[in-house]
């Protein structure tokens, strides 16, 4: 959720949200790497830091591990959609992932909503 000058905003993953909340949809996960939750850098400006705090109290927003070694925040979006059997809202085509299991290529070809 970028816009501008590379800037992470927060504010736009509420506004995601709340477009599926006003559908009626009330099962919804965030996910978002766990360095995001600290400080902005230079090199990495985030906004509206406290929008990710309040989705996380409410349930919404789940921190994945970051950094070296972590499986990333992938891996966990595919097993839940296929446990849920969800859809999944992503820019990212999971290729990678869609070649680990036939069930995980099924739901990446029928259910990413790009």
């Amino acid at each position: 959720m970028s816009h501008g000058n590379k800037v992470f905003s927060c504010y736009s993953i509420q506004l995601a949200v709340d477009w599926f909340l006003e559908r009626g949809h009330r099962d919804i996960t965030v996910f978002v790497p766990s360095w995001k939750k600290e400080q902005s850098h230079p090199d990495a400006l985030i906004t509206d830091q406290d929008t990710l705090r309040r989705l996380e109290k409410d349930k919404i927003l789940v921190f994945t591990p970051s950094g070296p070694g972590s499986p990333g925040d992938d891996r966990f979006i595919v097993k839940l959609a296929y446990k849920s059997d969800g859809i999944i809202v992503s820019n990212d085509n999971y290729r990678d992932l869609a070649s680990e299991k036939p069930e995980w290529k099924k739901l990446i070809d029928e259910r990413l909503l790009m």
